[in-house]
């Protein structure tokens, strides 16, 4: 897993507390960026920011347009808009037709970093209940970059998993306990460490 850069993480039903559960394995001075696409309703304010920076004590914000990916962030997705991340690896947020029944959608975000950071990326899949993410993962994989599905016998709902499973071979199918331990393994180059967190 040497060469990572930035993390992506999609889930659905049952997210909130798997990525919690990914996030408490994660040392204090986790420096990779991680960026996240829960499906959110469309019509009420996202507090997973907020929940998310108060449970685990690190910097975590609703990703902005035009707004730069920093180290040692933790970045969601928000309510009625798809999050892409653009060459220059900063954020965009559109308006564009829903996928899967959902914006944010987990595709658009995982399609988009792919393009950015190549086989710079990893993709991350956890628990959900359609397939929106499976073909992301899969552009992920054929750009380069490493790719993680949670086990479906582990999952609160499977639906996603299985999906994924079924479009592309992951490089690995762990439960969270297992992901959470391989991401704490990740390291950024000390030159990329010092930038600023911009939230």
């Amino acid at each position: 897993m040497n060469g990572i850069e930035a993390v992506t993480l999609g889930a659905s039903a049952g997210g909130v507390s798997a990525l919690l559960t990914l996030f408490h394995a994660l040392p204090v001075d986790y420096a990779v960026p991680l960026v996240c696409v829960l499906h959110l309703p469309d019509d009420r304010h996202s507090h997973l920011a907020q929940v998310f920076s108060r449970r685990l004590r690190r910097p975590v914000c609703e990703a902005c347009d035009k707004q730069p990916v920093a180290p040692g962030m933790i970045y969601f997705a928000g309510p009625g808009y798809h999050l892409s991340v653009e060459q220059d690896r900063s954020f965009s947020l559109s308006q564009e037709e829903r996928v899967h029944f959902s914006r944010p959608s987990i595709d658009v975000l995982f399609e988009s970093a792919a393009d950015a950071y190549g086989p710079a990326l990893l993709g991350v899949l956890l628990t959900g209940a359609n397939e929106d993410g499976a073909r992301g993962l899969a552009r992920i994989k054929g750009l380069g970059g490493r790719t993680i599905v949670q086990d479906p016998r582990e999952a609160q709902v499977a639906t996603m998993p299985r999906a994924a499973l079924a479009f592309h071979h992951p490089d690995h199918i762990l439960p969270l306990n297992g992901i959470g331990q391989l991401l704490a393994t990740l390291e950024l180059p000390e030159c990329q460490v010092n930038s600023k967190p911009n939230c």
